[in-house]
């Protein structure tokens, strides 16, 4: 299948293209790739059949591309879509759209790029071999349902129970002989009361060994359909793990040098997760390489309904997910020149922006700014524990007590003391810490409304950091929300957390279930902005209230 590339309208081709490519894991779309994904939501807006399933949600992603120029040398087989059919001269700037997964029950669509494998081609291997293993599956199924039991263990049972119910009338009438006879006549029966007892455990195995043989000998046809059962069972598993590791082979990107990994490669020596490849930022730059065609931006936005869990909002922009395309991305941009991760910036000048506004030598109160860790990273980027510590030359810590988001700015409670530490845990065990935050919407609301929301929370494993709702295995989370103002188009609210879960806040505003309005610049659950407008605006403890204007921007 022929890649098609896209025209930009003509409104945008005097926008300068970037210099760098995007930083896929933290971005601002770039007005190329915003009218570039305006034109594929107005070309999926056409296509009827395709609109039940877009409206439950699905990721797009577009990749803005230079037919002029190739990071790579050879044939190509792309398509142009009109007005530039046929004139590939007159191309400059154009762009690839893809979709995840799959799309009306298909991976390959002549408007989007093809996936790095397409696992549904005709006559594919994995194809032949999933219909085998399903075989098997119905096989397993088949053999299961006609396994019962021999109707004579309900025989045996019955038997069995009521010899057990005569050895107990037994032994009572002989506890009952032994409490009405003389000393003398017990002397002389006390044998004969042994051995009837014991007579009659022995006549209970001898009954029960008995009928035992009898289900056994019985029961030969099952423990044959069972030694089938565990050899299907074993080999469904062993083709199973096979056809992944088959799969895993044929997944291989490119890179901007013509370097080539598989999926085996890139994640070993972990198994890739379920799914990887199968994203959109792969698939762009795969037909993008392949084709010869030269990448200055991308993004990826979705479409439909937010997920039950998750939080996704329609025509929002959202960063390629780490655990399945961190190590497939970080490959394949090698050769490109890449922005600079966002997060990485200006973090000498955040160092100048933290602040101590209270010590008392047990414990500090300091105003942390948006875009510095809590505790230390695996980057080794400037964070409030260090900064304490280089800043304190007497703490014994310090130990942070609780944390907040690198995006969120605002109060931090620091123990300089291991016995302040946990004491002060004690206190937010026992819900004694009241803490309120400042946030800006991403749209207005009715001033004055108010009201509790109530959504257990757990990490998205499959993209972390992100968090989602989880009503079965997620823990408690509530928050007390109310709104302060209205200002130039944003709700000002007041949130207190009741409870102290990750990503609380940003989640419980964004989510469908929640307030359905996302916290201002939140690049994790709404739109990427020049920060999130969170802020720890005040703390109470101890009889103590301390509140920070110093990083506050609301």
């Amino acid at each position: 299948m022929a890649v098609t590339i896209h025209p930009l309208p003509p409104r945008v081709l005097t926008t300068n293209a970037p210099k760098q490519f995007t930083f896929p894991f933290c971005y601002e779309p770039h007005p190329l790739c915003v009218a570039a994904a305006n034109e594929v939501q107005h070309y999926i807006s056409q296509r009827k059949e395709w609109h039940d399933e877009l409206q439950k949600g699905k990721m797009l992603g577009v990749l803005i591309v230079d037919p002029s120029k190739s990071p790579l040398k050879g044939e190509t087989s792309y398509s142009v879509s009109s007005p530039f059919k046929g004139e590939l001269e007159r191309v400059s700037l154009s762009f690839l759209a893809a979709f995840s997964g799959t799309l009306d029950g298909k991976t390959q669509h002549e408007y989007f790029v093809p996936p790095v494998f397409d696992l549904m081609s005709p006559g594919c291997y994995f194809q032949e071999e999933e219909a085998a293993i399903s075989d098997i599956n119905r096989r397993i199924a088949h053999l299961e349902s006609s396994l019962s039991p021999s109707p004579l263990r309900a025989k045996m049972d019955e038997e069995l129970a009521a010899y057990r119910e005569f050895m107990r009338q037994s032994k009572a009438m002989r506890d009952a002989q032994r409490e009405s006879i003389s000393v003398d006549e017990l002397g002389k029966n006390k044998q004969n009361l042994i051995k009837e007892s014991q007579h009659q455990r022995a006549e209970y195995r001898r009954l029960r060994q008995a009928w035992e043989q009898r289900v056994f000998d019985d029961e030969a046809h099952l423990r044959e359909q069972q030694a089938e059962i565990d050899q299907l069972q074993q080999e469904r598993h062993e083709r199973s793990i096979a056809l992944q590791q088959w799969l895993f082979r044929q997944f291989t990107f490119l890179n901007a040098r013509g370097e080539e990994k598989s999926l085996l490669n890139l994640f070993s020596p972990a198994i890739p997760p379920s799914g990887a490849g199968e994203c959109c930022a792969p698939r762009l730059l795969q037909a993008a390489y392949k084709e010869g065609l030269q990448p200055l931006c991308m993004a990826e936005f979705w479409v439909g309904a937010s997920p039950t869990n998750e939080v996704r909002l329609d025509g929002h922009y959202y960063p390629a997910c780490r655990s399945k395309c961190l190590p497939i991305l970080t490959h394949m941009l090698e050769g490109l020149d890449v922005e600079p991760n966002p997060l990485l910036a200006d973090q000498e000048k955040l160092l100048a922006q933290l602040h101590i506004i209270y010590n008392n030598g047990e414990l500090a109160v300091v105003s942390k700014p948006a875009g510095m860790l809590s505790v230390p990273g695996k980057d080794g980027l400037p964070n409030v524990q260090d900064a304490i510590k280089s800043a304190i030359s007497s703490v014994k810590g310090p130990l942070i007590v609780h944390r907040l988001d690198m995006d969120t700015s605002g109060l931090m409670l620091v123990a300089l003391t291991e016995e302040k530490y946990h004491k002060l845990q004690d206190l937010f065990l026992h819900r004694q810490i009241h803490k309120v935050y400042h946030a800006l919407l991403e749209r207005e609301m009715p001033v004055g409304q108010e009201g509790t929301i109530n959504l257990p929370l757990r990490p998205d494993i499959d993209d972390r950091p992100r968090q989602m709702v989880d009503r079965e295995h997620g823990k408690p989370a509530e928050t007390h929300y109310k709104v302060l103002a209205n200002r130039e188009g944003h709700a000002f609210l007041e949130l207190s957390p009741i409870t102290g879960r990750t990503h609380q806040l940003r989640v419980h505003c964004a989510h469908p279930q929640g307030l359905n309005n996302p916290i201002l610049g939140d690049r994790l659950y709404g739109k990427p902005g020049e920060r999130l407008m969170l802020h720890a605006y005040a703390i109470t403890f101890e009889g103590k209230t301390f509140t920070d204007t110093m990083n506050c921007v609301l």
